[in-house]
């Protein structure tokens, strides 16, 4: 062999080897966090950030800074290890100070009511989920100031026992027993978005479970802090609260309004 084809030799070998080195750190998996045990999913079919996160019961913050994402919107393929950050690792919780000064950015200035409601029209519109009404009836208690207080949510007025419907697709992360709201689930959506559906009767899901929109989660009840048979609904956004009318389709029933002012059903 020349010496001009032992040198090409050498270059093809050195690229080789640059080429399998790049695609072996292309497949290792985030460097894993200090100070905990180390858990990591393999992620499969049907898997999504918002998934994955209410089954290891973090945030979807902090998965996404564990793994060094560009983003929460970032597409995560199959097979693709995704380090589950440990509560030592996962970014500190805002203050509510704080979510009230990051939201302040989106919404006009002194439309905030207490405890991060925001009474202004929300300006994310347009990226929100198609949210759909979880029960049908007419709402008995509207969104904000009322005479004894302030009011998170909508209360919907149906009979004792009928199904209450997942307003949008998501994972449950709460399914549970509250003071204020009775039985409660809480479900996480894509892009930060969180809806409530309160004083239940009956729980039908579980926590971590995955659920379409219009799949029944509940039943309507009174317990918790409520005098009547409803459902108390809510829509949060980045960790504030918004009038649930601003996202939902206008049905006729809107007219049909029937305000009380019961203090039980002030709710945290």
């Amino acid at each position: 062999m020349t010496d001009a084809r032992r040198l090409r030799a050498r270059c093809a070998a050195a690229a080789a080897l640059v080429l399998l080195a790049g695609a072996a750190r292309a497949v290792e998996p985030p460097p894993a966090p200090a100070g905990g045990d180390t858990r990591v999913h393999l992620v499969g079919r049907g898997d999504t950030l918002s998934g994955i996160a209410g089954r290891y019961g973090v945030s979807v913050t902090a998965l996404v800074a564990a793994n060094r994402l560009a983003s929460d919107r970032v597409v995560i393929r199959l097979g693709q290890r995704l380090v589950i950050p440990t509560t030592a690792t996962a970014p500190p919780a805002r203050r509510p100070s704080q979510v009230l000064s990051s939201v302040s950015g989106r919404a006009a200035r002194g439309c905030c009511g207490p405890r991060g409601l925001i009474l202004a029209l929300p300006d994310f519109v347009d990226l929100s989920p198609a949210f759909a009404w979880p029960v049908e009836g007419p709402i008995t208690s509207t969104f904000g100031r009322r005479r004894t207080g302030w009011h998170r949510g909508i209360d919907i007025k149906a009979a004792r026992g009928a199904a209450v419907f997942a307003s949008a697709s998501g994972v449950v992360i709460a399914s549970d027993v509250e003071p204020r709201y009775g039985r409660v689930v809480k479900i996480e959506h894509d892009g930060h978005f969180l809806t409530v559906y309160a004083h239940n009767e009956e729980n039908l899901v579980e926590t971590g479970v995955r659920v379409a929109a219009g799949d029944p989660i509940a039943t309507i009840g009174r317990s918790g802090r409520a005098t009547a048979y409803h459902l108390h609904f809510e829509i949060r956004y980045d960790g504030a609260v918004y009038n649930p009318l601003y996202l939902l389709p206008l049905p006729p029933r809107i007219g049909q309004v029937e305000e009380t002012d019961d203090a039980e059903e002030e709710h945290d």
